[in-house]
């Protein structure tokens, strides 16, 4: 049996980051090296990882980076909500590491990608697409990275100029729901995701912190995780 790989869980006591944990602490193939969360410094504890996992906040990915790069350890960054510069940055630290950079690690959501693309392939430009998600009222970036993620899929496909139109919704405690609509001539298609629970963005993230190891430098997504 191969040895564990070694986790830095860097925003530990976020929702995100409790839920990795918990998870971790029951995977046999999963050691938690060390955790961090705000006021931390991450450089001392990412000596001994094999991995970092990323569900902090957007304005840590510069520290995180640049820590990851001076020991030359892979990266699985969760957090969304980057700027222009920030993804830059992250871009740049893929040229020397291995990067996962997702903005939602569940196998069904990375599956709506896929779906999405292929249905706006399909459908083409007689039906016109929107998006609408929930979240729950604590969550700090709208419109949600899922939800840019799915635009940037439609506009891809579509080589649409204009913005897709994006609805966010923030209420009550809802984990995350995402509904791609496509509306034709006397006709409507829905491509709807619910997550019922946090486990699976975590399950998901630790799946990649395995699959990322022994991979070349790159920045990769969850379909490349899944072979999507």
């Amino acid at each position: 049996m191969s040895s564990p790989v070694r986790v830095l869980l860097v925003g530990a006591a976020g929702r995100m980051g409790k839920t990795v944990l918990h998870l971790a602490s029951n995977d046999p193939k999963i050691e938690l090296g060390a955790q961090c969360d705000l006021g931390d410094q991450i450089e001392p504890a990412i000596k001994n990882c094999d991995v970092a996992i990323d569900f902090s906040h957007a304005d840590a990915i510069e520290e995180i980076c640049r820590a990851a790069l001076q020991h030359g350890k892979s990266l699985v960054i969760g957090t969304t909500g980057h700027s222009q510069e920030q993804r830059r940055t992250i871009e740049e630290a893929a040229r020397s590491l291995p990067i996962v950079f997702a903005s939602n690690f569940s196998v069904g959501v990375n599956v709506l990608f896929w779906l999405t693309r292929k249905t706006s392939e399909l459908l083409g430009q007689d039906f016109n697409p929107e998006i609408i998600e929930t979240h729950h009222k604590m969550k700090k970036d709208a419109p949600s990275g899922t939800a840019k993620t799915l635009a940037d899929v439609l506009k891809t496909t579509q080589k649409l100029q204009s913005e897709i139109s994006i609805q966010s919704i923030r209420e009550g405690e809802v984990v995350g729901e995402h509904a791609v609509i496509f509306m034709g001539p006397g006709e409507r298609l829905e491509l709807t995701h619910r997550a019922a629970s946090r486990e699976i963005f975590a399950r998901g993230a630790l799946r990649a912190a395995h699959w990322i190891m022994g991979k070349p430098p790159g920045l990769y997504s969850m379909q490349d995780v899944l072979g999507l």
